[in-house]
């Protein structure tokens, strides 16, 4: 008897392995479409405020020292970013990306945000910087001004087109990009919300 093209239980599970931290937006980034797309993996956790990243091992995954770094057999992807794209390729089930264009668009701006105008000027390597140079009080006006700033124009480009979610009433890339970096501006650095002007 034929088994049923519908059947999923017969279906090999990729060997994916996830280079992660916990508190890691970008790393969130990943779990959270290897989630949404069904898809199971192996955590391997790195843990950043021991230094891990710098170790040989993972060195030689992310030469930059940075998670979250994907391994899919012999590939092995680098960059939040590259990891969603490779993934929403491979696996089509749960796309990240809409089909209508303008949507399309929107959801790439809406990542482009949180991953180059936020979320670098509020990592590890940057704060502990700042605190070294300025002390922590101002470590935390600095994330919360980058944040505000990144957050602000996420409001003006998410107008109009906003549903449920992001974009509309599906969750897509840009969702994807958003829900960590709203985490942490809440939970890590106590940012008002509704203090920011839109």
């Amino acid at each position: 008897m034929a088994a049923n093209s519908s059947d999923c239980t017969d279906k090999e599970q990729p060997k994916l392995k996830l280079y992660s931290y916990w508190r890691s937006s970008c790393s969130w980034r990943a779990r959270i479409a290897l989630n949404l797309k069904g898809l199971s993996y192996e955590y391997k956790a790195v843990n950043l405020l021991k230094g891990e990243q710098f170790s040989p091992e993972f060195s030689k995954l992310n030469p930059i020292n940075y998670v979250p770094v994907l391994v899919d057999e012999d590939i092995v992807i680098a960059d939040s970013f590259a990891i969603l794209m490779y993934l929403d390729e491979k696996y089509p089930q749960h796309p990240l990306l809409p089909c209508d264009l303008q949507k399309k668009a929107i959801n790439f701006q809406a990542a482009n945000i949180v991953s180059s105008s936020i979320q670098p000027l509020q990592n590890l390597l940057v704060l502990n910087y700042i605190e070294e140079k300025l002390g922590s009080d101002e470590k935390i006006a600095w994330a919360q001004n980058q944040i505000g700033r990144g957050f602000s124009a996420l409001e003006k480009l998410l107008e109009g087109i906003s549903g449920r979610y992001a974009t509309g009433d599906e969750i897509y890339l840009a969702d994807v990009f958003l829900a960590p970096q709203i985490h942490a501006a809440i939970t890590r650095f106590k940012l008002d919300m509704n203090s920011l002007s839109f």
